[in-house]
């Protein structure tokens, strides 16, 4: 019975990817992102809330570069984050959600439609800032 439930969830999963959007701002320098250090654990936490509850990996790609549905999160391309690229900017953007994504699809909802806790949404934060924070 579970097994013949895996294809349903992915192609909720999908659906869901179509409804959720997200967008990205030009962060300044790389050595502006270096005060958000990720941990072993929430680097952890955060990767298997994106792969998993969080289906970031549905728009993002399951390495977060990118898809026809939302943009690649590993390079220094933001468009709807203001300011200095830190984990806290992300995590708002993830929060409140994309209503009019500038170069995407579909908006983004709030926490990605599912219900993520604050400490889940902070984990995700990180571990997205962790594949930017690298860009060159």
């Amino acid at each position: 019975m579970q097994k013949a439930m895996l294809p349903r969830l992915i192609v909720a999963a999908a659906v869901l990817a179509v409804a959720i959007g997200t967008t990205m701002v030009r962060a300044d320098e790389a050595a502006t992102r270096t005060a958000d250090r990720l941990t072993a654990g929430q680097d952890t936490l955060g990767k298997s809330i994106f792969m998993g509850k969080g289906t970031c990996f549905a728009c993002h790609g399951p390495e977060g570069k990118g898809t026809p549905l939302a943009p690649d999160l590993t390079d220094k391309e933001w468009l709807n984050i203001t300011g200095e690229l830190k984990a806290e900017s992300i995590a708002e953007l993830i929060t409140k959600g994309v209503p009019t994504p500038k170069k995407y699809p579909t908006p983004m909802l709030p926490k990605a439609g599912v219900a993520l806790t604050d400490a889940e949404v902070q984990a995700v934060a990180r571990y997205v800032f962790s594949l930017s924070a690298t860009a060159k």
